[in-house]
């Protein structure tokens, strides 16, 4: 058996993931109805609507199967997200990468597969819409399109839960998105006994800019801001937008001593981002944090509204 690669995306792909907030969800009849398709259109004993996790698929929809999810190193969509079209294993019996897979050896006995990713605005692939028999078949081309056109109704779908947790231009999380995914990571600190800090981000001089150049440079701005904090936070913080040029980043398992040196190599990045740049303006910030002890009580918007108490005090100093 050889087991699914990790796709170069995949800390990306995860953190898109988290925000659509789709994982664990409950059943929902818009993906249960394109599954039910899938399978009568195809006459297939299984169809799924399957989502990659980071050691599992998680099945959103599932027609012919009473399993829930399995292990990510023995799936057959891990494989079919590293592709950009329909990953088809006519008999997975006589396919070596497949053979001795207890999904194969074991029930449901796969022996065909085809699975279409399923992809976000942002190109990440979330999973697949997928069919599977315990006989071995072939597709022709007419079969291969209809597979497709039914993956880009499952993403139009996904898109929906998309647009309510992460912000359209940057592609990372928006304040809905932030809410979910920091109360989730606050829990998991008080139960390890960690800290945690919020910092808040407000860009200085934002008007200027959209003034001087327009919209869309204002628009390149952001986008930049946002890029800037995906490369230097680390994959398990959470940052978001959640104001027109207002960001946040949640650090867990933090003291104040690793959260100024984040930040002071964060400004590093920027300092350097101007200077490659030379977009005729420069990309300035006021930051301002609050740290969760790990006996604090205090929920995200108490520290998120303490963190912009502290920014606006910086802000004000700094007028003086």
């Amino acid at each position: 058996m050889i087991s699914p690669q990790i796709p170069p995306d995949e800390a990306q792909r995860l953190e898109t993931l988290r925000a659509l907030k789709i994982l664990d969800s409950a059943p929902e009849e818009r993906f249960d109805r394109l599954t039910r398709m899938a399978k009568r259109m195809f006459g297939v004993p299984i169809s799924l609507v399957s989502i990659v996790d980071s050691d599992r698929q998680w099945f959103k929809s599932a027609q012919g199967l009473d399993a829930t999810e399995t292990p990510r190193d023995i799936s057959f969509c891990g494989h079919a997200i590293l592709g950009d079209d329909l990953f088809l294993i006519p008999n997975a019996i006589k396919d070596e990468r497949f053979h001795d897979n207890p999904l194969v050896t074991d029930a449901p006995n796969i022996r065909f597969y085809a699975g279409c990713p399923l992809r976000v605005g942002s190109g990440h692939k979330m999973g697949t819409l997928c069919l599977i028999d315990d006989k071995p078949r072939e597709m022709d081309e007419e079969d291969k399109q209809l597979l497709r056109d039914l993956a880009v109704m499952a993403e139009q779908e996904i898109a929906a839960l998309q647009l309510a947790t992460l912000d359209e231009l940057t592609a990372i999380s928006n304040r809905r998105g932030f809410i979910s995914l920091a109360k989730h990571a606050l829990a998991m600190c008080r139960r390890h006994g960690q800290s945690a800090t919020l910092v808040f981000f407000d860009l200085d001089d934002f008007k200027p800019i959209n003034d001087t150049y327009g919209h869309a440079e204002g628009d390149i701005a952001l986008i930049a801001f946002a890029n800037l904090l995906r490369e230097n936070f680390r994959d398990s913080d959470v940052f978001a937008r959640v104001g027109g040029d207002e960001f946040v980043a949640l650090l867990t398992g933090t003291g104040e001593e690793y959260v100024q040196q984040v930040l002071e190599n964060f400004q590093r990045a920027v300092d350097q981002y101007n200077t490659e740049a030379a977009r005729g303006y420069d990309l300035k910030y006021s930051a301002g944090y609050a740290i969760r002890k790990s006996d604090d009580s205090c929920d995200i918007e108490a520290l998120m509204a303490r963190a912009d108490e502290l920014l606006y005090e910086q802000k004000t100093a700094r007028k003086r």
